[in-house]
């Protein structure tokens, strides 16, 4: 009884570790396939370069500053002053080999001042222009494109044979 009891385990013990193996492999496998899935899952958008070519200050609206005083609260008159200023807000253009953007920065409040001149990535990510200029300090900043125009290219030059 002893040898068939030593007979009928023994081989399930060897199959036991064959199958916890097995399962090791199997999980393996999924782990892999689990992290491959998350790799390409992550958005991977390849950035196109440009060139920022100049800065310009627009119009961007009006902001007015309104006061009225106490008494003119007070009677219902309308003695108020009112101090209207114009808005300016930072407009680049950006050159690629192929399109020339005018863009705005999406924050008004705290603009970040970009080097002219200096080559900037960017990528386009729904209804923004998302730019990073290793420059200066490789920051993501969100931008809102004014305008597009395919790039006018220069005519060729022709050599003089003189």
């Amino acid at each position: 009884m002893r040898l068939y009891f030593l007979n009928v385990w023994g081989p399930l013990c060897s199959r036991r570790k064959g199958m916890t193996h097995m399962y090791m492999k199997r999980h393996a496998l999924a782990a892999g396939l689990l992290f491959a899935g998350v790799c390409a899952a992550k958005e991977h958008s390849d950035y196109q370069k440009g060139t920022l070519l100049r800065m310009d200050s627009t119009s961007c609206g009006m902001q007015e500053k309104g006061s009225k005083s106490l008494t003119g609260e007070l009677l219902g008159t309308d003695g108020q002053s009112k101090k209207t200023q114009e808005m300016l807000c930072q407009e680049y253009v950006l050159e690629t080999d192929r399109v020339v953007y005018r863009i705005r920065p999406k924050d008004d409040k705290h603009p970040a001042l970009l080097p002219i001149g200096e080559t900037a990535q960017f990528r386009i990510h729904k209804d923004k222009l998302i730019l990073k200029v290793a420059e200066a300090d490789d920051k993501e900043r969100e931008y809102i494109v004014v305008s597009m125009a395919p790039r006018q290219q220069a005519p060729p030059q022709v050599a003089n044979k003189n």
